[in-house]
């Protein structure tokens, strides 16, 4: 979302008064609510869209308060991770929330320790057929499983993983937030970036298409699943699959 705001970012940075920090908070609204917006279709109903665009402007207020447009990039690339990401406020709201129940989070950990698993056995992402085999579980049952932590996981690019020194990093600060890094941790981001570009390309390639769709083309599942035709239940499930395995790699990354 491309918003014109440089008058008022000359004049916030000529006074630095509550009025120019207002007219800036008013015109980049939208994409707090944009943001909220997309992140609210991957929730649950008890989840609201007004308590999400509230967590939104605080992390909205506090990227006017620190942004510096002599940096070079725009405004939004800034913002947006301190408005939804790990560092943002949004996701802090939802921890506080604790959204999931206890016997998702069981359903996750199985599902994934299983693809992780798998995984190091066979060399490559298992299919469905062999994960649900492996589960001992008929493969609509195994679809019926994704569906179940498929909210948890729609999240993930935002959520932490901690490597063995303690670092908490998430997928989409890996590949997006790179702003804020010494020289050495943008080395590092960029070396993990790559990685994960070169996974996405191994996959299979309806797979690489719902990645590429829901997190660069920013299409929601139900956008996605008429480009591909197939259901929106079904792109969820691929999703899942595909998040499931790369949590397991970013743990990997982050620990060599």
């Amino acid at each position: 979302m491309a918003i014109k705001a440089d008058h008022l970012w000359d004049a916030w940075a000529k006074n630095r008064n509550e009025e120019g920090k207002k007219n800036l908070l008013v015109a980049y609204m939208p994409l707090v609510k944009q943001v909220a917006s997309r992140m609210k279709m991957s929730l649950p109903h008890s989840v609201h869209l007004d308590d999400l665009i509230g967590s939104g402007i605080m992390g909205l207020i506090n990227s006017v308060e620190n942004f510096n447009p002599e940096l070079g990039f725009k405004f939004e690339t800034y913002a947006v991770p301190r408005i939804r990401g790990i560092r943002g406020a949004i996701l802090d709201g939802l921890r506080d929330y604790d959204w999931v129940p206890r016997s998702i989070r069981a359903k996750e950990k199985l599902l994934e320790s299983t693809v992780v698993k798998m995984e190091a056995e066979l060399g490559r992402i298992p299919t469905d057929d062999e994960i649900a085999g492996k589960l001992d579980i008929s493969v609509s049952e195994y679809y019926k499983l994704l569906d179940d932590v498929s909210a948890t996981t729609l999240l993930s690019f935002d959520r932490p993983f901690t490597g063995d020194q303690g670092q908490a990093s998430s997928l989409y600060d890996l590949v997006e937030d790179m702003h804020n890094d010494s020289p050495l941790d943008l080395i590092e981001r960029k070396e993990i970036k790559k990685t994960l570009i070169q996974l996405i390309n191994k996959l299979p390639e309806q797979e690489k298409l719902v990645i590429a769709l829901y997190y660069y083309e920013e299409l929601t599942l139900k956008e996605i699943g008429k480009v591909l035709d197939i259901s929106e239940s079904r792109v969820s499930q691929i999703h899942t699959k595909i998040i499931l395995s790369m949590k397991n790699r970013i743990r990997q990354m982050l620990t060599v």
